[in-house]
């Protein structure tokens, strides 16, 4: 198949040629078909520019601005292909025969070639100038505004309690970025950057959330935050060591940004001191006794600990168990009774007389005995019963005053009487228990002279009296070695 060089698309194909302008036989037709082309030569009778290259007719050498001249245009054939086809191109679909406008030759045809516009005559005018000058600087302020508003777009990576996502923005700083995504952070906030640091091209910006935990740590609660969105990373970020802890929640569960209540018991020594061994476990139980099952150590009848079993073991602590074994007794007791005293006017000062005896009570008691670790213990009371009632002695203690005197007695000398029998002493008593007093009485002669109690008890002036009493009755017989010192 023969090839057909391109015609540059005026007028119809004339057929094969080879390419260059020695292809057209007829000069005029030459002429003709390069009229439209501005690469070609000029038409016939067009005057070139002074000092035009023949061979470019555009090249002004006066303008220093001009491209250098180029050589004419020679149509170079490409390398053919294997298969007779061009390297480099691709065959076009041929049209069907009797397309409007185009012979049926299988081609498509080039559009024509719009003529070229010649450069503006250098002696163009002021006029020219004012026009121009104003339309370049409108395009300079475009193009300096345009490049002013690139500059000032950023694109920043906002990641937000762990989301991320690429944006653009104008703001100057992380603040203004923040109000302007609507993000409202507080004191329990995590914004890093700080929010006053300066917001360039390709910054990252993360925001974290703070987080209530009502938090009891191994018995003891507060509240506190953390910016963490799970247990596990929140207890890590509180310094809560996590390693054999007990906790009421998954590790894994995620923190709310309302918060969540938490307990976590850690992983504590504890030493029990039982039955003469030592023992330390390593434990995160509730409770001493729970803590006890852990140690393999019960607790078994009366027994406990030396702190109470159900409260909370502390790391370090040392527990004693109490081995007890008890029994109980039964005891009677004396119930000792009251005194009441009533006064008589009918008895001289000083007299007391018994109206009735009083007599003391009794009472069952039972007592729990035991020991601790084979040590006894102070017994505990823990029942009492009233097997008999005491009866209240009653007691008549005399008011009246003594007589001055006592008609018989006076004038004897009752000082040297007491001094003889007793030395001068109220509570003097015999080494047989059977006479007491000033003037040594026995009980039974003592009441009956209206004396109450022992005459011991009674006062210096009523033993006297007494003395005095007795003597008008019996004279100086009642004393029959000391007697006769009356009359001294």
């Amino acid at each position: 198949m023969s090839e057909k060089p391109f015609t540059g698309g005026h007028g119809a194909d004339p057929g094969p040629r080879p390419y260059g302008p020695s292809a057209y036989a007829d000069p005029a037709a030459h002429t003709a078909a390069t009229a439209l082309d501005p690469y070609g030569p000029p038409p016939a009778g067009a005057a070139p520019h002074p000092g035009a290259d023949p061979a470019d007719p555009f090249h002004d050498p006066a303008d220093p601005a001009a491209p250098a001249p180029h050589a004419p245009d020679r149509a170079v054939p490409a390398p053919r292909a294997p298969g007779g086809r061009r390297a480099g191109h691709r065959r076009r679909p041929a049209e069907p025969p009797g397309t409007p406008g185009t012979p049926g030759t299988g081609r498509r045809r080039r559009p024509p070639t719009p003529a070229a516009t010649p450069p503006p005559a250098a002696s163009a005018g002021p006029a020219a100038w004012r026009r121009i000058i104003p339309q370049a600087l409108v395009v300079a302020f475009l193009a300096g505004g345009t490049t002013a508003f690139v500059a000032a777009d950023k694109a920043v990576r906002l990641t937000v309690d762990g989301r991320s996502r690429t944006l653009h923005t104008f703001a100057g700083d992380v603040g203004e970025l923040l109000a302007a995504e609507g993000l409202g952070v507080g004191a329990h906030d995590l914004v890093a950057p700080a929010r006053t640091a300066a917001l360039g091209d390709g910054d990252e910006i993360t925001v974290r959330y703070g987080r209530p935990v009502r938090l009891t740590l191994d018995g003891r609660s507060s509240q506190v935050w953390t910016t963490a969105r799970t247990v596990e990373a929140a207890l890590r970020q509180l310094g809560v060591r996590v390693e054999g802890a007990h906790l009421s929640v998954p590790r894994t569960a995620a923190v709310p940004r309302s918060g969540l209540d938490l307990a976590v018991r850690t992983e504590r020594s504890v030493t029990f001191l039982a039955d003469g061994g030592e023992t330390t476990v390593r434990t995160n139980a509730a409770t001493v006794r729970e803590a006890l099952g852990q140690a393999g150590i019960t607790l078994a009848g009366q027994d406990t600990t030396s702190v109470p079993p159900e409260s909370f073991p502390r790391d370090g602590q040392t527990v004693t168990v109490l081995r007890i074994t008890g029994t109980r007794e039964v005891r009677e007791e004396r119930i000792p009774f009251e005194t009441e005293r009533i006064q008589d006017a009918d008895l001289f000062a000083g007299t007391e007389v018994v109206e009735r005896a009083g007599r003391p009570g009794a009472r069952r008691v039972t007592y729990a005995l035991r020991t601790v670790n084979g040590v006894a213990q102070k017994p505990r009371r823990v029942t009492e019963e009233t097997v008999r009632k005491p009866v209240t002695q009653v007691v008549r203690v005399g008011t009246r005053p003594l007589p001055a005197s006592v008609a018989g007695a006076e004038g004897l000398n009752w000082a040297a009487l007491a001094q003889c029998e007793s030395g001068g002493r109220p509570d003097a008593t015999d080494p047989s228990g059977t006479y007491g007093g000033l003037y040594q009485f026995d009980v039974r002669t003592w009441q009956g002279l209206g004396g109450s109690g022992r005459p011991q008890d009674a006062t210096s002036g009523e033993q006297t009296y007494r003395a005095k009493k007795l003597y008008v009755q019996r004279g100086a017989s009642p004393w029959p070695h000391c007697g006769r010192r009356l009359y001294r």
